[in-house]
């Protein structure tokens, strides 16, 4: 196997299998947290972004940017919307520094996005795609 002194073959040190045994560790504590996240039926289970979709849901209905079962337009409820945004904020405030860069980049860009409709409901003016609808 490995032929000491003489520089050739491959040479394990204890170092190596140290990290070598961290590494199964790391992996093994990944898999077990995606276990965790899975349901007994297959469904994902709840998790941060879960949440945030679930929030951010009811703010886009309550900014009326949904129809309802029949087809019919839901009107905007500008107070059930900003009630959301701000419980992102929230989020947003309580949970800095102990999200990860997925989860981080996914709340800014929800909350900067639902505040943006969010001014354009207020101020009067149709989001884009009912603008076009009407050919303005």
């Amino acid at each position: 196997m490995a032929e000491e002194g003489t520089g050739k073959g491959l040479h394990i040190d204890g170092d190596w299998k140290t990290e070598a045994a961290q590494e199964k560790e790391r992996l093994a504590a990944s898999e077990e947290k995606a276990k965790a996240t899975v349901t007994t039926d297959g469904e994902a289970g709840a998790n941060f972004l879960e949440l945030v979709n679930l929030v951010a849901m009811q703010a886009a209905i309550g900014l009326g940017g949904y129809q309802g079962p029949g087809g019919e337009g839901i009107p905007p409820n500008t107070s059930a919307a900003k009630f959301h945004i701000d419980l992102l904020d929230i989020l947003h405030k309580k949970t800095e520094g102990n999200l990860s860069d997925e989860e981080q980049r996914v709340l800014d860009t929800v909350l900067y996005e639902l505040r943006m409709q969010f001014v354009q409901v207020a101020s009067g003016h149709p989001p884009p795609a009912e603008a076009d609808k009407t050919g303005s």
